[in-house]
């Protein structure tokens, strides 16, 4: 049970600091920040931007609430390196530490699932919430 409060705080915490802090002003800015987003993998800045939404939004809710949270932790895990290693490939430690931490948390979660607090546990038991 232990275990599963702690990946619960982890959860909650890296989910929902992702939600707020940087997913939310994205889709608020859409409109204006879509053109001119990163194309770090040569996929245009549209479709960039829309990926680091998606991620940013709708995976780190599902994370928050557990559902699909090794799918929902991969694809964050994913947008973080991208941003760790190719974003600010250049940039000091200092500058780019937030993102090698939300790489360290969501890729611990796609090993580890979302423990019993969650909604995985519930749909579909041991099977897919808890190792």
């Amino acid at each position: 049970m232990s275990r599963s409060f702690g990946l619960l705080i982890l959860r909650v915490a890296f989910g929902g600091a992702m939600l707020y802090v940087h997913g939310w002003d994205k889709f608020l800015g859409r409109e204006t920040m879509a053109a001119t987003f990163p194309d770090p993998i040569g996929l245009g800045h549209t479709v960039s931007f829309w990926c680091a939404v998606a991620a940013e939004v709708a995976a780190a809710a599902a994370l928050v609430l557990g559902l699909g949270t090794r799918l929902a932790a991969l694809g964050l895990a994913f947008t973080m390196g991208v941003a760790f290693f190719v974003i600010h490939q250049t940039d000091p430690i200092a500058k780019k530490e937030l993102a090698l931490l939300y790489l360290a948390a969501y890729s611990t979660l796609v090993f580890t699932g979302a423990g019993e607090f969650s909604l995985d546990h519930l749909i579909f038991g041991k099977k897919r919430g808890q190792s």
